[in-house]
């Protein structure tokens, strides 16, 4: 019989996190990544959090807060 693990997503803890949105707002210029707005910015998981997505920068994108609604289909 074979058995695998399967790899959990990364989650990091509240203060941590707060710091890798700092760091991907930066990384993006503080402007969202469709639009260009420089305002009401928001981090977006490519890969959602509810479907395994991991918070890492590889998962992460800033969006305003109009094309993050759009994204999720609101």
């Amino acid at each position: 019989m074979t058995s695998f693990t399967k790899d959990r997503p990364l989650r990091l803890d509240r203060g941590k996190y707060s710091e890798l949105q700092l760091a991907i707002l930066k990384r993006d210029g503080w402007r969202c990544q469709l639009c260009g707005s420089p305002s009401n910015l928001e981090v977006h998981h490519h890969r959602f959090r509810s479907q395994s997505g991991s918070d890492v920068e590889e998962n992460l994108i800033t969006l305003c807060h109009n094309c993050h609604s759009k994204e999720h289909g609101t």
